[in-house]
């Protein structure tokens, strides 16, 4: 165990120098480590005006590292490889518990070297966190079924709540394999185990929503504006943004999650030097103001370099046969047909003591786990890779009891057939996979199919004459697992890891495309020029300078930690702040400068945020490009009281 460990360790924070940034979370973590209140309260800026899009439980951990250790990619994603080699610990100790050493040792290799976790393990993503929380409530909740006690359900439901903090409502997702287990297997009667189950929900609900309802009962004026919302409520971030909007179901309220869809947008006539700077919306018509100096005609468009391809889309995006796309299976997958056949076989080999011992609970803890979450994330519109690394426990842990008990039956000459049929299956979804990637390793391929081809002749032939050959059992396992912990060991190369946009490892990743490679926490000598200027002329300003864009604010940031005001949220919808608080800061002389340009979200003219930019392009003079010596597609506006 201490081997594979330590390969773990190694995996994961082999490429920590250069694990990369993703921006948008990147630059909030900078702020929380140079602000308190935006620590405290999950800001994406230094002035802790906005939130980030989700809840902030995840980076909390990487802020205080960057406070400790200074910003850099390593102390970012260092936490992320702590929380790994404890999840392949903790993995360990619950298989072992569960159907001993070997089960548990063999579970732990297949979990760490899954390709999807290697990379997601190295990079700074909140999926890591989630899934410590996930591993750590299970270990929990195993006690609690066994022995009935309520606090280590308690515990249990604790752990699934801080895991909240960190993806929301997916921490939720191993809930109903919890409660049905719990309901089945624990000792006691039925109501005892009912009212466990109650005070365990209500310390779920307390500890899942405490931020939450920290938001609500905290008057607006006090704290940030919650981002992915345009009614600035926090319920309407978790639930609808980041929960039911993901599977196409828009709730009102929060910001829409294809915010980026052709089909929003509409031809408008509208002044020629704002079209750059507008996307229209058909049927509303522009706000009032005076012409003011006009805005010259902007430079040709050029891509920003931070501006991350989105991840490509598994066709269609909701199916139910969407984990077993090559991308997604790749990534999790391999061994679907050994779990299966781990979980039927264990929960027909245990069903006669379900209530005796925990073994049969345990097959059925795995079992709902992984179809929960397999239900769940096919039915979903808007998905991350990284989203799979919660199937990756439940696949380990059936997988490694499909090999034990198959070789264990095998070897006892019951049920003699398992291991051959399981390894024949295996074998040629092994063999499917790998050729979808012929290029990749083919040299282990072939050894891999042929190794297993050889041991599943072999065993077929001892089946035949009831003999136990469990070398050759051995051999064939080896063989059809070589070639995913292969893919999952290839983010030793940075070129295979993954980034910390979009996790992957092995071909079937964002192979050689570092997503975020050109995210800096350095200035370019253009940004230099221009955050030079600002500070020359800031005039005891709260603000640097307000921005239309949350990754011209994060340029700036994230290299220097200073108070940028970024505008209508990471899609553009977000009514933050308003035209009269932004007009409001003018006056009071807390805001002296607006960029408008840079990539972001979308500028639809039914928005806030475009009546915003009308209002600085019409009343509030350009300073010329040559004077602040910046990037030329930026327009910086000086606006002063009166205007």
């Amino acid at each position: 165990m201490l081997g594979v460990v330590l390969l773990a360790g190694a995996l994961y924070s082999w490429n920590i120098g250069r694990s990369g940034y993703a921006h948008y979370y990147a630059v909030a973590v900078k702020s929380m480590s140079v602000s308190w209140k935006a620590f405290f309260y999950g800001a994406f800026d230094p002035g802790a005006s906005i939130t980030l899009d989700k809840l902030a439980g995840a980076f909390l951990p990487q802020a205080l590292s960057a406070r400790i250790f200074g910003f850099h990619e390593w102390s970012l994603t260092l936490p992320q490889v702590v929380w790994g080699v404890l999840s392949v610990l903790v993995l360990y100790r619950l298989v072992r518990r569960w159907l001993g050493a070997a089960a548990g040792l063999l579970a732990a290799g297949l979990f760490a070297f899954t390709p999807i976790v290697a990379s997601m393990f190295g990079h700074a993503m909140e999926d890591g966190a989630l899934t410590l929380c996930l591993l750590l409530a299970a270990d929990a909740f195993v006690i609690a079924m066994t022995r009935a006690r309520t606090r280590w359900l308690v515990l249990a439901a604790i752990w699934v709540g801080i895991g909240f903090q960190a993806k929301m409502l997916e921490a939720w997702m191993v809930v109903p394999a919890f409660v049905v287990t719990y309901l089945l297997v624990a000792p006691g009667t039925w109501w005892r185990r009912a009212g466990q189950l109650a005070i365990a929900g209500a310390v779920l609900a307390a500890v899942s929503l405490s931020w939450v309802l920290l938001y609500t009962v905290t008057p607006a004026r006090d704290r940030p504006s919650v981002d992915a919302t345009t009614n600035d409520n926090a319920f309407s971030m978790v639930f609808g943004y980041n929960g039911l909007d993901r599977f196409g179901l828009h709730v009102p309220g929060a910001a829409r999650t294809d915010f980026t869809d052709p089909s929003r947008s509409a031809d408008l006539k509208l002044p020629p030097e704002l079209e750059r700077l507008v996307v229209p919306q058909p049927g509303i018509p522009e706000p009032p103001g005076e012409p003011g100096q006009p805005v010259p005609e902007p430079a040709p468009e050029v891509a920003p370099p931070d501006a991350a391809p989105a991840p490509r889309a598994e066709e269609p995006p909701r199916a139910w046969h969407k984990l077993f796309g090559e991308r997604y299976a790749t990534q999790v997958g391999w061994l679907y047909p050994l779990a299966l056949a781990g979980l039927v076989a264990g929960l027909v080999q245990y069903r006669r003591a379900r209530r005796s011992g925990s073994e049969w609970g345990g097959f059925v803890l795995w079992g709902l786990w992984l179809v929960t979450f397999a239900v769940v994330l096919s039915r979903m519109t808007v998905m991350h890779s990284a989203y799979l690394a919660a199937l990756a426990p439940p696949l380990a842990a059936l997988a490694a009891a499909g090999a034990v008990l198959g070789v264990r039956l095998f070897r006892e000459r019951r049920a003699v057939w398992l291991l051959p049929s399981v390894l024949v299956a295996q074998l040629a979804w092994t063999g499917y996979l790998a050729s979808r990637y012929a290029g990749f390793l083919p040299w282990l391929a072939w050894i891999s199919v042929g190794g297993g081809t050889v041991a599943a002749v072999v065993l077929i032939a001892g089946a035949l004459r009831r003999r136990a050959l469990v070398p050759a059992a051995v051999v064939g396992l080896a063989a059809v697992l070589a070639l995913p912990c292969a893919w999952g060991l290839s983010a030793f190369d940075h070129h295979y890891a993954g980034s910390a946009f979009e996790a992957g490892a092995g071909p079937s990743g964002p192979v050689g495309v570092d997503l975020d490679s050109d995210t800096s926490d350095t200035l370019t000598d253009a940004q230099r020029r221009l955050y030079d200027y600002l500070v020359a002329h800031q005039e005891g300003a709260r603000y640097l300078a307000a921005t239309t864009s949350w990754q011209t604010a994060g340029r700036f940031i994230m290299p220097t930690g200073q108070r940028f005001l970024p505008m209508g949220g990471f899609s553009g919808q977000v009514p933050h702040p308003t035209l009269a608080r932004v007009r409001q800061l003018v006056e009071t002389g807390e805001l002296r400068h607006v960029v408008l340009g840079g990539a972001g979200g979308l500028l639809t003219n039914d928005t806030e945020l475009y009546r915003i930019v009308v209002w600085v392009a019409t009343r509030c003079p350009l300073v010329p490009p040559a004077e602040h010596g910046g990037d030329p597609g930026l327009f910086v506006f000086r606006c002063t009281a009166g205007n």
